[in-house]
């Protein structure tokens, strides 16, 4: 650490301590003073005093400051000498730049008040007024000049300091973002494809367990079943290969995607998770009311999602009969997916976030969700269990759900909005 300290701005310093004393003695041997009878040796002492507050200028500058003054103040007994008066220059210098902010601002209106009192001195003590101007320039060339340079100087420097630090907090800020953004894509791709995933997997492990678990059926029903779980594993595989295609992607655009229309998921295609859960041995049914109309792109995502993971959870843990309502009313379009509900539980695992990931992704386009148990399940059963969404069918304003600042790449696009199921 002494080897370090030494090696940095303490050789420097020291290197600049001896130049001023060197340069000091040379104009004191030219005659740089004003001679009062003293021998030139006598003239070097306080040149000295004010080298050594040279070398303490950045430890301790409010030393280097008092052997200024002492300095000064025995140079004016013997001599003064100008070489004397120059250092004492850097003594003000470094006290006003490396001291308090305090003293610093002290140190102008002393000076000040010094240079105009010795010129009003001069010029009153020689009574010759033309001394006032000479003595009190020569003054504050010597006492306000390195003061008013430190404070510029110093103000620069606490300028730099203070940018410095925003820029440090501006870097470490935008990290935290990138992390936070980069954890919220994470979170959205897993509830993405736990959705695409678990209805096509949830028909295939119910209709293998069917196969399994009964020992009459006939090679024609074995064979209709292994279609179905041939189809199911097909299209889950199709829909995870067009969605890691999108995330392969190096372009991330305005949410144009070459491809994109594949995975275009919309309302109007509900019909066809019903008919899984239907190939999945459960009753179904579904209806539309009122007249169709397009909805926004993430309307139409969202609330296919959500009459998705509604009907996997009817096929993992409802019964039959399940019934899906398409509602195109003013403003809105509502969905509404019952089924009839037992005492028996299917022993199909669930991660438990579905009802999470539904209310989610009605609350980003600005909707409402209620799920529970209803007193009049679908037709022909008893009490069930209803899911209903209603979402805006024009544009809005999504409510932020996770993360700061509701932070999100372009990284999918429309094709990943928030979410998921249990």
């Amino acid at each position: 650490m002494a080897v370090r300290w030494w090696d940095g701005g303490m050789r420097r310093t020291v290197w600049g301590a001896g130049l001023a004393f060197g340069v000091g003695v040379l104009l004191i041997a030219g005659g740089a003073r004003l001679d009062r009878g003293v021998p030139e040796w006598v003239l070097v002492v306080p040149l000295a005093v004010a080298c050594a507050g040279v070398l303490v200028r950045r430890r301790a500058p409010v030393v280097s400051l008092g052997l200024g003054v002492v300095a000064v103040g025995l140079d004016a007994l013997v001599g003064p000498s100008l070489g004397t008066v120059l250092v004492f220059t850097d003594n003000l210098y470094a006290a006003t730049l490396y001291g308090p902010a305090r003293l610093a601002r002290g140190l102008l209106a002393v000076t000040a008040v010094l240079a105009v009192a010795a010129g009003a001195g001069a010029g009153f003590w020689a009574a010759d007024w033309r001394l006032l101007a000479v003595i009190g320039v020569q003054a504050a060339l010597v006492l306000v000049t390195p003061v008013l340079t430190a404070l510029v100087v110093r103000e620069q420097r606490d300028r730099a300091a203070v940018e410095r630090v925003r820029a440090e907090q501006v870097a470490r800020l935008a990290e935290l973002d990138r992390r936070a953004a980069i954890a919220a894509e994470r979170t959205r791709m897993a509830r993405e494809l736990h959705d695409l995933i678990a209805n096509h997997f949830s028909a295939i492990a119910i209709q293998s367990t069917a196969a399994l678990s009964r020992t009459d059926l006939d090679p024609g029903t074995v064979r209709k079943i292994m279609e179905s779980v041939r189809e199911n594993s097909v299209e889950g595989l199709a829909e995870m290969r067009t969605i890691i295609g999108l995330l392969r992607e190096d372009d991330a655009g305005d949410g144009e995607r070459p491809g994109s229309e594949a995975v275009r998921l919309r309302l109007a295609d509900v019909e066809v998770l019903v008919e899984r859960v239907v190939a999945a041995g459960m009753k179904g049914s579904s209806r539309v009311e009122g007249p169709v109309r397009e909805v926004p792109a993430a309307v139409d995502l969202a609330g296919y999602r959500i009459v998705q993971e509604a009907l996997t959870n009817a096929l993992k843990h409802g019964e039959s009969p399940v019934e899906l309502v398409v509602s195109y009313e003013v403003g809105r379009v509502v969905l509404r997916v019952r089924n009839a509900v037992g005492d028996e539980r299917r022993a199909l695992p669930g991660a438990g976030a579905g009802l999470v990931g539904m209310r989610e992704r009605a609350a980003l386009v600005g909707g409402s969700f209620e799920a529970g148990p209803s007193p009049a399940g679908p037709p022909g059963s008893g009490p069930g269990w209803e899911v209903v969404a209603a979402l805006p069918t024009e544009e809005r304003r999504p409510v932020a759900t996770e993360g700061v600042g509701g932070l999100s790449s372009q990284v999918v696009g429309l094709m990943f909005p928030r979410g998921a199921g249990s």
